[in-house]
């Protein structure tokens, strides 16, 4: 301490204040510089079904929707770099969405507006408590003629909105700074490794897990709040009612909206294929857990926050991912005779693909990746179990944002040590999906191969 003391002693006090701000102005002025220079909006459209429709995510549901929890919506923050590079982040209150369709809105968007597919990022909830889609899942429920009907009517209107709803977004851009941080909240369980029925009589759960909460903040100038877009790797399913929600994350968002008046709250689903919340089952649950959910936002809203400069890249890849036979004749038409439901009606429609040499034994899955000033966002396609998401934060940082549910839902993305156990995340969700056959076990290498070297260019 002495030596402190006679080190500051000679200084007189202007002299002080002079040495104290030579260290400290400068970074309080990088943090305001860091942050400015965007352009930023934010859009919604109410995407709830006006009419009773068949729900997506339960295969043992047994009728349509009756009635609704909360609304559900589609939501677009487009945000503009110091170059007008241009990109917008789409969520939506949904199970997930085919390639077609996602694929169809992408090129809607470009051809109106001039975005190219890598800066279009569509990203879905999960929640089990939306509508079915077009062309998506049919074999897992009773769809009569008119249902189908519906069906299409639906999503065809929807893909209008989706386009219309960015749009909207890129008319209204303002001056904007960007901030991001990690947050934290534990109800996320793995269900592989904890039985549900006993969690009650546990003190400890088995991992692995992602706990962390991803948030991105957009301000005006002044500083108010235009947008929070945050996420968590957690399956949507505390719901199994007919009555449309977005669940646990449609509970945060409204939260968050009530907090914030004038703020547009976003939901995006992580890495969490194999997590459930538990308990569930119940409305209060998921209004609990929604609750959980934007108190850890909130906190980190409430915290210094690291600013962005506004610098955007973004990068989008497709990689064909193979995937083995399917059973013989033999045994599917044992399954068609034997079994019932969508394994029956996927055993149906697989002999059929067999017999017309139709089976289709790749997938082109899609990556994407975008950098706002230092922030990295991994978002990858289908149903990507957690332990992607603690591989990818192992190489890339704590700080990396990884999302999953992205483009297109396609399946669930086992790791190679999950796909060796099997179960319903490494073997039997792929009949719930449409799939002849499991991955092969080159799916993770593959996948790791092309984020590294897309990361390269980053």
């Amino acid at each position: 301490m002495k030596n402190y003391i006679s080190y500051l002693r000679p200084l007189r006090f202007p002299g002080f204040l002079l040495f104290l701000s030579c260290l400290l102005i400068p970074n309080l002025l990088k943090a305001q510089v860091d942050s400015i220079g965007w352009k930023a909006n934010v859009a919604k459209i109410n995407i709830t079904p006006k009419a009773p429709m068949w729900m997506a995510g339960f295969a043992s549901r047994t009728k349509p929707s009756q009635g609704v929890i909360h609304p559900i919506w589609s939501k677009a923050l487009v945000i503009q770099d110091k170059d007008k590079n241009t990109a917008v982040l789409i969520t939506n209150d949904l199970s997930g969405m085919p390639r077609d369709m996602s694929t169809r809105i992408k090129k809607k968007i470009k051809t109106r507006y001039g975005l190219n597919e890598d800066a279009v990022l569509l990203n879905f909830s999960h929640s089990h408590s939306g509508p079915v889609l077009k062309d998506y899942l049919y074999h897992v429920y009773p769809l009569s003629d008119d249902e189908i009907d519906k069906v299409n009517t639906y999503s065809d209107w929807l893909e209008d909105q989706i386009v219309e709803l960015v749009g909207q977004a890129l008319k209204g851009l303002i001056p904007a700074k960007i901030f991001t941080e990690n947050g934290l909240t534990r109800f996320q369980v793995n269900r592989r490794n904890n039985t549900e029925a006993e969690l009650g009589a546990t003190t400890t759960t088995n991992g692995p897990n992602d706990y962390a909460v991803p948030v991105l903040k957009v301000t005006d100038r002044k500083d108010n709040i235009m947008a929070v877009a945050f996420g968590y790797a957690c399956h949507a399913t505390v719901l199994s009612v007919t009555q449309w929600s977005g669940d646990y994350p449609g509970f945060a968002q409204v939260e968050l909206e009530k907090m914030y008046p004038g703020a547009t709250a976003m939901f995006f689903q992580g890495a969490g294929a194999n997590q459930n919340p538990l308990p569930r089952r119940t409305i209060p649950l998921a209004q609990k857990y929604g609750k959980e959910l934007a108190a850890a936002v909130e906190s980190v809203l409430n915290e210094d926050m690291k600013p962005l400069a506004a610098q955007l890249k973004t990068a989008y890849s497709e990689i064909a991912l193979d995937l083995n036979e399917p059973p013989s004749n033999e045994v599917l038409e044992k399954m068609i005779k034997e079994s019932s439901g969508h394994y029956q009606r996927w055993a149906v429609m697989m002999h059929e693909k067999v017999k017309n040499n139709t089976v289709e034994l790749s997938y082109p899955y899609p990556i994407q990746i975008w950098k706002l000033g230092d922030q990295l966002m991994v978002a990858l396609g289908g149903e990507p179990v957690v332990d992607y998401a603690v591989k990818l934060k192992t190489q890339y940082g704590n700080d990396l944002f990884v999302l999953g549910y992205s483009n297109d839902v396609m399946a669930y993305i086992p790791s190679r040590t999950v796909l060796e156990e099997g179960g319903y995340e490494g073997a039997t969700s792929q009949i719930a999906f449409g799939h002849p056959g499991t991955w092969k076990p080159t799916l993770e290498t593959k996948i790791f191969k092309r984020i590294n070297r897309m990361m390269a260019g980053f």
